[in-house]
């Protein structure tokens, strides 16, 4: 309001100089309604807002920081405050934490309109709505979705390899779920990292936008078989076992479906073989007992029974 008690002060040294007149009253009184208006708009100018093209949705992977980002414009002596709407628990006022949890913190760089929550590190039971508040009166908020996904390597081989020596190894790594690309990709067979330098003809290729990584190891020998191990920097770790082999492709190379395939098939001959004889020996002994009941014939059947049952016993 001082702006327009010195708009008027002005003025009415104005109308003194001047003398009285009708004229001179309606400038002055145009001249204060400019003054109260041009306060009025600075004032409503000067109250706090939010940035809205600040991002509102983040995604965060287990084990990592999560940081949800709020601005605020024209902030003056207010103060933001980061609540979790599920339980309407106060989190930050200010750079000042109001929790237990440790894991929270408000981060705040001095002359900055951002206000930022940090989340480290990000568990599944933080995904959620926050809000970002200013205490005005009334008071104004913005929300914040985050989501803690848990991010994981995938080596596309499987989890076992069979490889013929002189050939190449090629492993492909994905990092799934990754919420950013990952800093790196490490490689290690056993519990080192893959040697560059211990023999020619290996290379690793990352493209960090596709968070894939490749490791190739040409002309593979039986000394590179191991334990291959792909550990991304913000993801869980996958890992092959890959056997090199000599000669031929051996019948391990085989598909699991193309080894055990063949095994239905011998089972169902077994047992078509074993009732085939089964039948056999009963349609004879219904033969000989319907055309002899003697007594010799009778123990010849059983002789053959028995013999049968023995011969089951012993080939099964």
């Amino acid at each position: 309001m001082w702006l327009a008690a010195l708009v008027y002060f002005f003025c009415h040294l104005g109308i003194s100089a001047g003398g009285g007149g009708d004229t001179s009253e309606e400038i002055t009184t145009s001249t204060i309604d400019f003054a109260l208006n041009a306060t009025s708009t600075t004032e409503s100018v000067a109250q706090p807002y939010f940035d809205n093209a600040t991002k509102r949705d983040y995604t965060a992977a287990v084990g990592q920081p999560a940081y949800l980002h709020c601005r605020v414009k024209n902030l003056g002596d207010r103060a933001v405050s980061w609540i979790r709407k599920r339980d309407l628990h106060i989190l930050t006022v200010g750079v000042h934490t109001y929790s237990s949890d440790a894991r929270f913190a408000a981060l705040h760089t001095d002359n900055s309109d951002e206000w930022t929550l940090r989340v480290a590190p990000a568990q599944p039971r933080d995904s959620g709505s926050y809000e970002c508040q200013v205490s005005t009166e009334p008071k104004i908020s913005l929300s914040f979705r985050l989501t803690v996904v848990v991010s994981k390597a995938e080596i596309l081989s499987g989890p076992e390899l069979f490889v013929r020596a002189g050939s190449d190894i090629n492993l492909t790594c994905i990092a799934r779920h990754a919420p950013d690309p990952p800093s790196f990709i490490y490689w290690y067979r056993g519990s080192n990292v893959v040697n560059y330098a211990q023999r020619g003809g290996i290379s690793v290729e990352t493209e960090q936008r596709t968070r894939t990584s490749r490791l190739l190891i040409a002309r593979a020998s039986p000394r590179d078989s191991g334990n291959y191990t792909c550990a991304p920097s913000s993801s869980d770790s996958a890992s092959v076992v890959v056997h090199v082999v000599s000669g031929e492709r051996p019948a391990a190379m085989q598909s699991d479906s193309q080894r055990l395939s063949p095994i239905p098939l011998l089972i169902l001959l077994s047992i078509r073989s074993q009732l085939k004889s089964f039948l056999t020996s009963i349609m004879l002994y219904i033969l000989l007992m319907s055309q002899h009941t003697s007594t010799n014939y009778l123990k010849y059947i059983r002789f053959l029974w028995n013999n049968y049952c023995i011969r089951r016993f012993v080939t099964r």
